[in-house]
């Protein structure tokens, strides 16, 4: 395997793991949450991360088949998406909702990152494009609890 096409895996498996990560946490801020408005909105993005794996998985196996999502990383790092612990340790709605802002920014640059190959099958750069659209929507559309309510 090639080292673009190593580093090309190494990125999508942290997309992957961020992903999962975000899922989880926007569970868990759904369960925390005091308003049932942002109760709502964390359960919809939980269930969106979901989706986004579900069809990333799917699009990556169609383009690689020799990809192994539980290979270990290559290059270093950098889990820059929200650290799950503090997210819910956080004591309000405004402040876990600030936190998931501050962890879909970081998605993005993931996102990014990745998009940055040449080599990408153009289903797979399709995909991750949406993805990162969304992502970046979401952040455009509810950057505070006032937009949510």
């Amino acid at each position: 395997m090639s080292k673009e096409r190593d580093e090309i895996f190494d990125e999508i498996r942290e997309i992957l793991e961020k992903n999962e990560d975000a899922q989880k946490g926007y569970d868990k801020a759904a369960k925390n949450a005091d308003s049932p408005q942002l109760a709502n909105y964390f359960r919809e993005k939980s269930t969106k991360r979901r989706g986004f794996n579900e069809r990333l998985r799917s699009e990556i196996r169609g383009a690689y088949s020799d990809f192994d999502q539980d290979g270990s990383f290559g290059g270093s790092i950098h889990r820059a998406w929200m650290d799950v612990k503090s997210l819910f340790s956080a004591d309000n709605d405004e402040s876990m909702l600030e936190e998931s802002i501050t962890g879909d920014k970081a998605a993005i640059d993931e996102y990014d990152d990745v998009l940055e190959y040449e080599n990408l099958p153009m289903g797979l750069r399709t995909l991750l494009q949406q993805q990162r659209d969304e992502i970046q929507r979401d952040i455009a559309e509810n950057d505070s609890l006032e937009s949510i309510r």
